[in-house]
């Protein structure tokens, strides 16, 4: 059944509105997702007309249309209303223009807000919304924001309190885009459809989990923010740690949003918190250096030439559980690498052979992007007189194409499916553990390892996995 809902978007006139949002609203509008019951209020400081914002939501839709009568009925549902974040007059304009909209699309008073702007405002936001009753209590009332959520601990907690006074739990959406990727919530088929998967993703079986989010293009025009960032809070505090959590989650009572989160929220408990033998030996920061015609990090734009930020991140996790106990997870992602790839590899033990040479470990791979598929490694003799055994490969790849991942992630915020969103006790414990490894960096002055642009990455982050008898996959 199509939604139903009036969607208010706060940054309306920014870049990710455009690029992702408008074009995820068009495609279920164009799949039946989103029907007659729908309208959208676009917020923004620029002084646009309706008019003008249409001509903003086609533009940034013109590689999907296929019907242009269709996408004059989709642009007709977006309104405007300049607006400044701490103007309650625009607030109440927006108020009443949700009220018309209401009515006019029998939306059964259901909200969706996506704040598409700086975490600084999304607290003055939420305030708003409750004190000029824009929330009413009438339909369904969800709000969809953007990382970061906080830069560290505290001011995420702080964070949490000011959407807390408007919003409860199970009304606050922490969109990460990776949870709407087909291979990443495959990750749930493969593990729980297959009984002989099951059986094996354990300790007994597992040698080693590794996650890889690599990057080829550098920060580009994000030089200001991504300093003060750096990779381990930019990609492992989020992206990469929920992609450990759907990995190594004892299997859920059912495949619901209760259950699934329930058990999400578990693997995040049990990450170990590293002590300083751990801080000081599991995890590497690395930076990349000029290379040929690629700059180094600190000649981009919007940088300090004296940067120590991170842009590499290399380190192993464990959880204390007893699915996993003493499983090392290892965890890499970086810009300017060789290659562009996001993959999980699980590499199982090797048991004692009866044959002559050494045998190469069995291998299970997921690759989520730019490809998508997924592969097994497993070994067998290869045709002559010589009994020679050489892994090969099963893979599949051929996968219809599936919806973008915001196209996905907003709506199932319409069907108030918050499976792959983040809870707070997620985002909690994953502070706590960043903050560790965080503080140690800056009062130890941890070495910062250098690495060419365009390489895979510093050779300390080989020297990691050779700490645990590993070597990377790829």
């Amino acid at each position: 059944m199509p939604a139903k809902a009036i969607i208010t978007i706060f940054g309306a006139s920014g870049d990710l509105a455009k690029r992702k949002l408008y074009p995820a609203l068009f495609r279920l509008f164009k799949t039946g997702k989103l029907a007659d019951n729908f309208a959208v209020i676009g917020a923004s400081r620029r002084p646009w007309s309706k008019e003008e914002y249409e001509a903003v939501v086609l533009e940034s839709i013109q590689d999907l249309v296929t019907d242009p009568s269709q996408a004059q009925d989709f642009a007709a549902r977006f309104y405007y209303q300049s607006h400044d974040v701490t103007s309650t007059l625009d607030y109440q304009n927006i108020r009443e223009l949700q009220s018309q909209l209401n009515d006019r699309y029998r939306a059964d008073n259901n909200k969706l807000f996506f704040l598409s702007m700086s975490p600084r405002f999304f607290g003055t936001i939420a305030k708003h919304l409750k004190s000029e009753n824009i929330i009413d209590g009438l339909g369904f009332e969800h709000l969809i924001i953007e990382k970061p959520f906080g830069s560290d601990l505290e001011s995420a907690c702080q964070l949490n309190e000011e959407l807390m006074d408007s919003f409860r739990e199970d009304q606050i959406f922490r969109i990460d885009h990776y949870l709407g990727k087909e291979m990443v919530e495959n990750i749930y088929a493969i593990r729980f459809a297959n009984p002989i998967i099951d059986r094996i993703w354990d300790r007994h079986s597992i040698h080693n989990i590794q996650i890889t989010l690599a990057e080829q293009l550098g920060v580009e025009e994000r030089g200001d923010y991504y300093d003060q960032s750096g990779a381990l809070r930019d990609m492992v505090q989020n992206h990469a740690l929920q992609i450990l959590s759907l990995l190594t989650m004892d299997k859920p009572h059912s495949f619901s949003k209760h259950d699934i989160r329930a058990e999400k929220v578990k693997v995040f408990q049990s990450l170990k918190k590293p002590g300083p033998k751990e801080l000081a030996n599991d995890f590497v920061r690395g930076q990349y250096t000029a290379n040929q015609d690629l700059p180094g990090y600190r000649e981009e734009p919007k940088v300090n030439p004296d940067s120590m930020t991170e842009t590499y991140f290399a380190g192993v996790f464990f959880l204390d559980s007893d699915r996993f106990r003493n499983i090392p997870i290892f965890i890499r992602t970086g810009k300017r690498l060789a290659e562009k790839a996001t993959r999980v590899d699980i590499v199982f033990k090797q048991e004692e052979t009866i044959f002559a040479e050494d045998l190469e470990p069995n291998i299970l791979t997921l690759y989520i992007q730019p490809e998508e598929g997924i592969s097994f490694q497993f070994n067998q003799k290869i045709p002559g007189y010589d009994f020679t055994i050489q892994p090969q490969a099963i893979s599949s790849f051929d996968r219809p194409e599936g919806p973008e991942g915001y196209e996905k992630l907003i709506f199932e915020a319409l069907q108030s499916n918050s499976s792959n969103f983040s809870h707070w006790h997620e985002v909690k414990a994953s502070w706590k553990l960043i903050d560790k490894i965080e503080h140690s960096w800056q009062e130890d002055q941890s070495p910062l390892h250098l690495y060419p642009a365009g390489s895979h990455g510093p050779e300390a982050a080989d020297q990691l996995l050779a700490q645990f008898d590993a070597k990377w996959i790829w």
